[in-house]
């Protein structure tokens, strides 16, 4: 028997094309998310999405872990978006239970400029998870990852020194127009993305502090299990392990060069000042 892991792309493409027009069909009748994990990309969200999805009480979408909805699908309509989850009879508890809670995780949501209000309008009452990891680091993985997949040509330093030009007039172009979708502003966004600060006081301002856990991916990935604890008390959830906790999506390489870290380093380091203020305790890269 042909599993679906190992089933052609064309048969998988054709699957979810049929799910989701079904979904659409079925869409009043199909779950909305209870949290988001809304970013950083390249910060452990895969790692922390395939922790969460087993658990019993959780509900993640269809086919993908980040339907991209709230950033650069949002034009489909919010019947297309639900068409991306169970139907509510299916994900209800056999045993009488609380239904569990649908989520999703699109590393884009925290950074797109209008992402965060379309969800505050959209989902009421949702929780969201910020993992957030040390802003050089994130950087200089993003760069390798857009390389990889082809969106990105430059090497770093250059690309580095690019990113004002790339990015230059890009979010009032998507402001402007809800349907445009910035390519450098998704791809090219290596230090922008890392001014944590301005983005957290935005779900600040729209969720409040009660609605929105920031955690750091080093305090994940170093002690797993009490992150993971307290993710699930955030989320009312009852306490349960996965039986392992691993790293996705990891891209070796070789190390940072000196003067990109320095420069870097003291790029962030009143964005990271504000940070700190801004949270009440120090991110987990500067702790001693």
């Amino acid at each position: 028997m042909i599993s679906r892991s190992d089933a052609p792309q064309w048969v998988k493409d054709a699957g979810r094309a049929a799910t989701r027009t079904a979904g659409r069909l079925t869409a009043g009748a199909r779950m909305l998310p209870g949290f988001l994990m809304v970013g950083t990309q390249r910060g452990g969200t895969t790692s922390l999405f395939r922790a969460l999805a087993p658990h019993p009480s959780v509900v993640p979408p269809n086919f993908h872990k980040g339907v991209h909805y709230f950033d650069v699908n949002y034009p489909r309509g919010l019947g297309w978006y639900r068409g991306h989850f169970p139907l509510r009879p299916i994900a209800g508890r056999p045993d009488g239970a609380a239904r569990p809670l649908a989520f999703e995780s699109a590393g884009y949501y925290m950074h797109h400029p209008l992402a965060a209000e379309r969800i505050a309008a959209d989902l009421p009452g949702v929780k969201l998870i910020a993992l957030l990891r040390d802003p050089v680091e994130r950087a200089y993985s993003a760069h390798k990852h857009e390389l990889a997949r082809g969106f990105e040509t430059e090497p770093f330093e250059r690309a580095l020194d690019l990113e004002p030009e790339r990015l230059a007039g890009e979010v009032e172009r998507i402001k402007a127009d809800p349907a445009y979708v910035s390519h450098s502003h998704r791809h090219h966004s290596y230090i922008d993305r890392g001014q944590y600060a301005e983005q957290i006081e935005r779900l600040y301002a729209l969720f409040g502090r009660e609605r929105v856990l920031v955690t750091f991916a080093e305090d994940f990935f170093s002690e797993p299990e009490a992150v993971y604890d307290r993710i699930l008390d955030f989320l009312d959830l009852p306490r349960w392990r996965p039986p392992s906790f691993e790293r996705h999506n990891a891209r070796p390489g070789s190390p940072l060069p000196p003067h990109l870290l320095e420069r870097l380093t003291e790029h962030y380091r009143p964005h990271d000042d504000r940070l700190a203020e801004l949270i009440g305790e120090e991110p987990a890269w500067r702790r001693v």
